[in-house]
């Protein structure tokens, strides 16, 4: 069944502007999808009348989603709709999962017939021969349906498997495929239409130059190697800063830039939630907005203590507090790299299973919050009982913390409201330290299993994530951050008065410029690449093909003329039937020839 944490809530991703969006129209009319979605729900229904264990539905060669459900599903479309039946089943997985939460009496039923979607979802995708009508038509193109009289906003299929964080679709050959793609920067954006996706038309272009162009800085595999390499800049320059303490309160080299830098990650946080909303809003949007807070607070301090004398002690205690500020977060500066290091799979993986870990945690501290609040309540009475005055609030605090680390301290409440005070407190310790972090063991025990088991699903879902989150609309200049302080002064200062084609020529020779290093590395590699795609399409192969060793000498080898596939297809097994069915055929086989042998006897013996 779908897990815990896939019935939170859809985390709903803005990936284009609100002003692009409002031009975002369905390829299909979305009363049309709407129908293909009905049709498929009642299918759905039809083949899961009722709860059974989840492997008769995911395991391959099913007896429930069969070949026969599959075409069936192919069909909702007809042939003119066919292109969004994939879109409908992400749609119908949606509903059930909300249809799962509403009718918790039947949540069983309705979390299965959600997996059923996505079973008949990826099937269909792995099923489809044609790669550039999967990319371009089924996986890329946008799509709508009606929820209360009007059209929802246009999505596609890729966006709507992130969104519903549907692993299974998302795990699936074709999708990896298309998001592999996008990765690379072969599939981008139309620039007259942010709708439609179109083949990057000079990836087989061995010329260096042609590669040397800053449009490719929208690839987001560039966009995170660019992160990833200004994100270690700021952290060779918080470490230069924090080594460097400057007695007198100045500012040196590495403090203005990593001042600079800051001012930059926050103008970029703030234009994000600007476009975006609060959907985009994150456990990293948290953490990024509270280091940066905290470095905010350094500068300020900063600037107070350069406002007194080169004497003054409000200088040197203002000065000493900006720098153990800034100490005091190096922490937070060496885990932000994690979130640009989780493009690669040992990192990936070990952010899923923390992120999973910390949102079954929030169980342990809604507890844990309750707890507190009431046993702090107890020993704040105890202690007006005793003399009128509440004078043993932060002992009574200090306490209650040590007991949550594990180091309790019971002689102090010896004379505490004697003997209420120290029975209390062992009876807080007895519930934190046995009942309650025995249940976070568990939930976390708990979660590491169920992303065990589906790590690699797991990895892809957050990949995809990533992957979409880079995609930008055409119309947009990729600054990426603390580049974006030169975007908003080019901007204040050109962009009202030059004209349109102006603005973006200028844009361009100065991300051109900005970028220049990091496009010579980005040509020489797509130089490379583009060799590999002309040898592969010379073979007949897929432009990404790669081949392995066990590929090098195929061709040389002829199993038919050998008779090696003969003797192959005599020993392969039946994986589609069980061996108890093929048993109970061959039985039957039996008792029809008995039969007839019977009759023939019969018939002998009449004459």
């Amino acid at each position: 069944m779908a897990s815990r944490r896939d019935l939170l809530h859809e985390e709903e991703r803005a990936l284009v502007p609100p002003h692009v969006r409002e031009r975002l129209t369905s390829a299909i009319p979305a009363t049309d999808v709407t129908k293909v979605c009905l049709r498929l729900r009642h299918l759905v229904q039809e083949c899961i009348p009722c709860e059974m264990e989840e492997a008769r539905v995911t395991t391959p060669h099913s007896k429930i989603i069969t070949k026969q459900v599959l075409q069936a599903a192919k069909e909702a479309g007809g042939e003119s709709h066919k292109s969004c039946v994939v879109y409908s089943l992400l749609v119908n997985q949606r509903w059930f999962r909300r249809e799962a939460v509403a009718e918790l009496w039947d949540a069983g039923l309705h979390n299965l017939r959600a997996e059923a979607c996505g079973v008949i979802a990826k099937a269909l995708i792995e099923s489809e021969d044609d790669t550039h009508y999967l990319l371009h038509v089924v996986l890329l193109r946008r799509y709508s349906f009606i929820v209360d009289g009007r059209p929802t906003t246009p999505v596609n299929v890729i966006e709507k498997a992130v969104d519903l964080h549907s692993v299974r679709v998302i795990g699936s050959s074709g999708y990896q495929k298309c998001i592999d793609y996008l990765w690379r920067g072969w599939l981008v954006q139309d620039e007259n239409d942010a709708a439609v996706f179109v083949d990057y038309k000079n990836k087989d272009n061995p010329n260096f130059f042609v590669h040397m162009d800053p449009d490719r800085m929208r690839a987001p595999r560039y966009q995170n190697a660019a992160q990833l390499l200004f994100s270690l800049i700021y952290l060779a320059l918080y470490t230069a800063a924090i080594n460097s303490v400057n007695a007198g309160g100045g500012f040196d080299g590495a403090e203005v830039a990593l001042y600079i830098f800051t001012l930059g990650f926050i103008c970029d946080e703030l234009l994000k939630f600007y476009k975006a909303g609060y959907q985009i809003l994150g456990f990293w949007n948290a953490f990024n907005g509270l280091l940066y807070s905290f470095i905010t607070v350094s500068f300020i301090f900063k600037i107070i203590g350069l406002m007194h004398d080169l004497d003054s002690g409000y200088r040197k205690t203002y000065t000493q507090l900006s720098y153990n500020l800034l100490a005091f977060i190096a922490p937070m500066f060496w885990s932000r790299l994690m979130l640009y290091l989780d493009s690669f799979r040992f990192f990936g993986a070990m952010l899923v299973v923390l992120k999973v870990m910390m949102k079954e945690s929030m169980i342990f501290f809604a507890l844990l919050v309750i707890i507190i609040l009431g046993f702090l309540q107890a020993f704040i009475g105890l202690d007006i009982t005793e003399n009128n005055i509440v004078d043993d609030v932060p002992f009574i605090v200090e306490s209650m913390l040590k007991a949550i680390m594990q180091s309790p301290e019971f002689d102090g409440f010896e004379s505490f409201a004697h003997p209420w005070g120290v029975i209390l407190y062992y009876c807080f310790t007895f519930v934190v330290m046995i009942i309650l972090l025995n249940i976070l063991i568990a939930l976390y025990n708990s979660a590491y299993e169920d992303i065990y088991e589906n790590a690699d699903d797991e990895f892809l879902a957050l990949f995809a994530q990533k992957t979409m989150q880079f995609v930008r609309a055409p119309d947009e200049n990729v600054y990426i951050a603390p580049l974006n302080l030169i975007e908003i002064i080019v901007s204040a200062l050109t962009e009202w008065w030059l004209p349109k084609h102006a603005y973006e020529t200028l844009n361009d020779w100065i991300m051109a410029f900005l970028y220049s290093p990091l496009l010579v590395v980005a040509a020489y590699l797509e130089t490379k690449t583009a060799h590999k795609i002309r040898q592969n399409r010379a073979r007949g192969e897929e432009d990404e093909d790669v081949v392995h060793e066990w590929e090098q000498l195929a061709h040389e080898v002829d199993f038919e003329a050998e008779g090696w596939i003969k003797t192959c297809d005599s020993v392969r097994p039946n994986v589609e039937d069980d061996a108890a069915v093929l048993e109970v055929r061959k039985l039957r086989s039996e008792v029809e020839e008995l039969k007839t042998m019977i009759i023939k006897l019969v018939e002998e013996r009449k004459t």
